[in-house]
C-alpha cells in the first residue's frame, strides 16, 4: 500500500524529475539530432572528395534514413512502455553511433544510401520513446511544457552542430585568405567532412552508457525519490490513467483510430517542409549568395534561436491554457506563410534569412502541443504504439522533402519550386489539425488532491459512439 502523500509531496517529485531527467534526455536528443542532419553541413566540402555526391544523391541519402527509422518506430514505442525506456534507449544510442561513425568512411553513393538506411534503423523508437517515457512521469497538466523543454534541443542542435562543424570543417580542404593560398592539413587522415560524423558518433555511445546509469524507468525506481514523493507522483499518474478509461484500447484499434491517422497525415506534412530546410538551407544560401563556408555556418544557427523561444511559448501557453489544437496549428500556418516568402525572395540575404527564420520556427514551434494530442484520447500501450505510428509514417516525411528538394534543384536549377511544395504540405496539415476535434487537457492551475485525485473530476467520461471522450468546442 502506498504511503500517505505529505503535502507538496507531488512538487518536489516533479521539480527533482525536471531536474534529474530532462537534462539527460536533452542532451540525448542533441546528439541524436545532429547525428541525423550533420550531413547537410558535411555535404559542403564532402562533394568535394566525393564528386559522385551531387545535391540529388544527398537528397536521396539525407532521406534514406527516415526509411529505415520507420520499420521498427511502433515496436520501439511499445517495448518502452512495456519493458524498460532505459534499457531501449542506451541500445539505440550505442547503435547509431557506431553507424554515424561510419558514414565518415563512405566511398560511394551505394555506401552512403547503405549507411544511412542503418542508422536510421539504429535510432528508431528513440523520439517517440521518449514521448512514452515522458508520460511515465509528468502528469497530463505538466506534459507539454516537459516535451517543450526536451524538444528545445533539436534547435541547441541546429546551433551546436554547425559550430563545431565550421571548427571541423577547413580539415584537409584548401582556402584563399588574403590572396594567399592556404592548405589545412588532414587530421590523421581524415578530411574535415570525415570528422563532422566522427565527433559526433562517438559522444552517441558513451552518452548511451550513462542512460543505462542514470535513468530510472518509472518513479518507483528512482533512488533519488522518497517513498512518498514517489507514491504522490505515481498516484497523479494512475489519477490522469483513471480519467482515460474510454481510452483504452487494444493496440490495434489505437493504430486504426481515424484521428490517430489524421495525425501521422498531418505531420507528414510538416516533416516533409521541416527537413527540406534543415538539409538544404545550407545549400540554398550557398548558391543563392555565394558566401563563404564561415558565413553560411553562422546563418543556418539562426532560425534556432527563434524556434527556441517558440517552443518554449507554445509549451507553457498550451499547459497553462490546455488548448492543444490551435497551439499545434497556428504556428505551422505562420512558418508556411514565412516559407513561400523566403522561396521567392532574391537578392536581399537580411530578408530571406528573416523568412527562414520564421519558417523553421513555426514548423518546430508547434511540436509540445502536438505530442500532447495523442494522450488527450489515448493511454498506456494504445498511447504508445500510435505515438510510434504517427511517428514513423510523419517521418517518411524526412524521406521526402530532402529528395524533393535535391530533385528538382537538379532539374531546375533552382529550389524554389521545392520549397513552395513543401509549404503547400505544411499548410494542408496545418488545416488537417485544426479541423481535429480534441478536448482540452487539464489546465496549469486545475490541481489534484493529496492522493492525485482530480477535484474537477465529475465522473466518468462522456464518449461518443466510437468511444472517443467528446471533445470541448
Amino acid at each position: 500500500m502506498p504511503t500517505e502523500a505529505t503535502p507538496g509531496a507531488l512538487d518536489r517529485a516533479l521539480g527533482k524529475a525536471y531536474r534529474r531527467l530532462l537534462p539527460l534526455l536533452f542532451l540525448c536528443y542533441v546528439i541524436a539530432y545532429v547525428d541525423r542532419t550533420n550531413v547537410a553541413i558535411a555535404k559542403l566540402t564532402m562533394a568535394k572528395d566525393l564528386p559522385a555526391f551531387t545535391n540529388d544523391v544527398i537528397g536521396l541519402g539525407a532521406g534514406i534514413f527516415f526509411l529505415g527509422y520507420f520499420l521498427l518506430e511502433i515496436p520501439g514505442s511499445i517495448i518502452v512502455e512495456r519493458w524498460s525506456a532505459r534499457k531501449w534507449i542506451c541500445r539505440i544510442m550505442v547503435t547509431w553511433g557506431i553507424c554515424a561513425a561510419l558514414t565518415a568512411f563512405v566511398k560511394t553513393p551505394l555506401q552512403f544510401y547503405a549507411v544511412r538506411f542503418l542508422l536510421g534503423l539504429a535510432e528508431a523508437g528513440f523520439f517517440p520513446g521518449i514521448i512514452v517515457y515522458l508520460t511515465h512521469w509528468f502528469p497530463a497538466k505538466e506534459r507539454a511544457r516537459a516535451l517543450s523543454i526536451f524538444l528545445v534541443a533539436s534547435p541547441i542542435a541546429m546551433i551546436v552542430g554547425p559550430a563545431l562543424s565550421r571548427l571541423l570543417l577547413p580539415i584537409g580542404t584548401e582556402e584563399v585568405i588574403d590572396g594567399v593560398t592556404v592548405a589545412h592539413p588532414h587530421l590523421l587522415g581524415l578530411a574535415g567532412w570525415q570528422w563532422i560524423y566522427v565527433a559526433w558518433g562517438i559522444p552517441a555511445v558513451i552518452v548511451g552508457l550513462l542512460v543505462l546509469v542514470l535513468m530510472p524507468d518509472r518513479p518507483h525506481d528512482a533512488v533519488w525519490l522518497s517513498r512518498d514523493e514517489a507514491d504522490a507522483l505515481e498516484a497523479q499518474l494512475a489519477a490522469d490513467t483513471r480519467r482515460q478509461k474510454a481510452a483504452h484500447m487494444p493496440v490495434w484499434q489505437a493504430l486504426t483510430n481515424p484521428r490517430v491517422l489524421l495525425l501521422a497525415l498531418a505531420y507528414f506534412g510538416i516533416v516533409t517542409a521541416n527537413y527540406g530546410i534543415e538539409f538544404f538551407l545550407p545549400s540554398i544560401l550557398q548558391k543563392t549568395y555565394a558566401l563563404k563556408l564561415e558565413d553560411v555556418t553562422v546563418l543556418v544557427m539562426l532560425p534556432s534561436l527563434l524556434v527556441i523561444v517558440g517552443q518554449i511559448f507554445v509549451g507553457r501557453s498550451s499547459d497553462r491554457t490546455g488548448e492543444r489544437r490551435w497551439h499545434a496549428s497556428v504556428p505551422v500556418f505562420i512558418g508556411a506563410a514565412a516559407l513561400v516568402a523566403g522561396a521567392l525572395v532574391r537578392g536581399n540575404l537580411p530578408v530571406t534569412v528573416a523568412c527562414f527564420v520564421v519558417a523553421a520556427a513555426g514548423m518546430k514551434a508547434y511540436m509540445p502541443a502536438f505530442w500532447a494530442l495523442p494522450n488527450l484520447f489515448l493511454a498506456s500501450t494504445a498511447a504508445a504504439g500510435s505515438v510510434g505510428l504517427i511517428n514513423s509514417v510523419g517521418n517518411l516525411g524526412g524521406f521526402l522533402g530532402p529528395t524533393l528538394l535535391g530533385f528538382v534543384d537538379k532539374t531546375t536549377g533552382s529550389f524554389t519550386i521545392g520549397l513552395l511544395i513543401t509549404a503547400l504540405t505544411a499548410t494542408l496539415s496545418a488545416c488537417l489539425i485544426a479541423s481535429l476535434p480534441f478536448a482540452n487537457a487539464p489546465r496549469d492551475e486545475d490541481a489534484g488532491g493529496a492522493d492525485g485525485s482530480d477535484p474537477h473530476d465529475t465522473g466518468p467520461v462522456r464518449v461518443d459512439d466510437d468511444g472517443n471522450p467528446f471533445a470541448d468546442r
